[in-house]
C-alpha cells in the first residue's frame, strides 16, 4: 500500500480532491490530506477526514503537531506529495521556496517526489510569471501536469481546468509504479538547447525559433538519472536544471567550440535550433532604414550534428532533433543517414509546437520509427532519457 499526502490549494476544482481522495482509497492506498485556508473555502475539513478515513491538517500551528515536529513528519512518511489543485499562488510560493503555512512548509521539507496539478483561470495560466515558476518548478524536479482546455467556473474558455480525478490517479500510480533500473552514473552527455543568434549589425540578428524548453527538459531528466550533463546553450531565460553544468553561448560558432570542448562524451543529445547562416560582415553600427538597402550576404554556419557525426571523438551515442514542417519521417530519415546520427529525434514544427510544452516526435533509429503520442516535454524527456540509459548499459 502506498502513502500518498494530498495538498489540496485553493479554488474551485478543490472540490475534485473528494474523488481523488476515494478513488486513491478504493485502490488501496492510504491517503493523508492537508489543505490550505483557501482550500477550506470550498472543501471542509470534516469531508476530507471521512474520505480519507484519517486526520486532515490545517495548521502549522498546531501545539500537538508541531510539538513533535509534524511537518517534517508528515513531508517525510509519505511515498509520494500530490499538490491538487494547485493555485497560482501556491505553485508561486513553492517556486520561490516559501514556506510561511504548513503547505509550503512541508513540500520545502519533503525529500519525496513531488506532483503538482495546477488549476487557475486561462489567462493566469498563460501568464509569464505563472509559466516561469513552473519552469522552475520543472527544473526542480517537481512533476507537473499540463492542465486541462474547457469551460471554467469563471465563464471563460481555455486551458487551465484541473484534469479529471482518474487522469490524477493515474499520474500518481505511474509515479508509484517501481521505476526501471536505469542509471547514467558515470557517463557524460552533452545537451544543445535553444537557438543561435547571427549577429548582422549591434541590434540585429538571424535566429531560429527556439524556447529551449524540450533541451532543457532533457538535461534535467539525464541529470536525474545520474549522468554528467553539459548543457549548451543558446540565448534563453529559463532556469539552470539541478545538477547541470550550463555553457551559454550566442552562435553557432560558439556553440560548436563549447561542444568540442566538452567532449570526450559518452552521449550526445543536438536539440539546438542552429542558425544555418550567419551574415558574412557584420555592421559595426546599426543600419538605418533610411540608408542604401543592406545587401547581406550569407555564410553556412558549421554543421554541429554532422561534424560530430564523422569526428575521431565521435560520442558513443549521438543523437539528433529533425524540426520538420512537411514529409517528417521521410526528411529526419534522411537526415540522420546524411549527418551519421544514431537517432533522429523528429517533429512537426507547423503548429505551436516552438514555445509549448508539449511535443509530439518520432523517433528515428536503425532499426525503425517509434511514434509516441502527445506528452508533455519533461515526459518525452524522461522517455528519451530512459531509452539512453538502456542504450549506453
Amino acid at each position: 500500500m502506498s502513502r500518498i499526502l494530498l495538498i489540496v490549494g485553493g479554488g474551485i476544482a478543490a472540490y475534485k480532491a473528494c474523488e481523488i481522495v476515494r478513488t486513491l482509497r478504493k485502490r488501496g492506498h492510504s491517503v493523508r490530506c492537508v489543505m490550505t485556508e483557501g482550500a477550506a473555502h470550498f472543501v471542509t475539513p470534516m469531508t476530507l477526514a471521512a474520505l480519507s478515513e484519517d486526520k486532515v491538517y490545517t495548521t502549522l500551528w498546531d501545539l500537538k503537531d508541531e510539538a513533535e515536529m509534524g511537518h517534517i513528519q508528515l513531508s517525510r512518511q509519505a511515498d509520494l506529495v500530490v499538490v491538487a489543485p494547485a493555485s497560482a499562488d501556491l505553485l508561486a510560493r513553492m517556486a520561490a521556496g516559501l514556506a510561511n503555512d504548513l503547505a509550503t512548509t512541508l513540500l520545502l521539507a519533503t525529500d519525496k517526489p513531488v506532483l503538482a496539478a495546477p488549476a487557475m483561470n486561462v489567462r493566469m495560466w498563460h501568464h509569464p510569471a505563472t509559466q516561469r515558476n513552473v519552469a522552475q518548478l520543472r527544473a526542480d524536479g517537481v512533476t507537473v501536469i499540463e492542465p486541462d482546455e474547457g469551460a471554467m467556473a469563471c465563464g471563460e474558455w481555455g486551458t487551465g481546468r484541473l484534469p479529471e480525478p482518474d487522469a490524477i490517479v493515474a499520474r500518481i500510480e505511474a509515479m508509484l509504479a517501481p521505476a526501471p533500473m536505469r542509471s547514467l552514473t558515470g557517463k557524460r552527455v552533452i545537451v544543445t538547447a535553444g537557438p543561435t543568434h547571427e549577429p548582422i549589425d549591434p541590434v540585429r540578428y538571424i535566429a531560429n525559433r527556439s524556447s529551449g524548453k524540450q533541451g532543457f527538459a532533457i538535461a534535467a531528466a539525464l541529470a536525474r538519472l545520474g549522468a554528467d550533463v553539459r548543457l549548451i546553450a543558446g540565448p534563453v531565460m529559463l532556469p539552470t536544471p539541478a545538477g547541470v553544468t550550463r555553457i551559454d553561448v550566442e552562435t553557432a560558432r560558439e556553440m560548436a567550440q563549447a561542444v568540442d570542448t566538452a567532449l570526450p562524451a559518452d552521449a550526445a543529445v543536438m536539440v539546438a535550433a542552429v542558425a544555418d547562416w550567419r551574415v558574412d560582415a557584420i555592421a559595426g553600427q546599426k543600419i538605418k532604414k533610411g540608408d542604401a538597402q543592406p545587401a547581406l550576404t550569407l555564410t553556412e554556419n558549421p554543421d554541429i550534428l554532422a561534424e560530430l557525426g564523422r569526428s575521431a571523438r565521435r560520442p558513443r551515442l549521438l543523437i539528433g532533433f529533425a524540426a520538420e514542417t512537411e514529409r517528417v519521417i521521410e526528411h529526419a530519415a534522411a537526415k540522420r543517414a546524411r549527418k551519421q546520427a544514431d537517432w533522429i529525434v523528429a517533429n512537426d514544427v507547423s503548429g505551436d509546437v516552438m514555445g509549448g510544452d508539449a511535443n509530439t516526435i518520432h523517433l528515428i533509429t536503425a532499426d525503425g520509427v517509434e511514434h509516441w503520442a502527445k506528452l508533455p516535454k519533461d515526459e518525452v524527456a524522461a522517455r528519451l532519457a530512459g531509452k539512453i540509459a538502456d542504450a549506453l548499459q
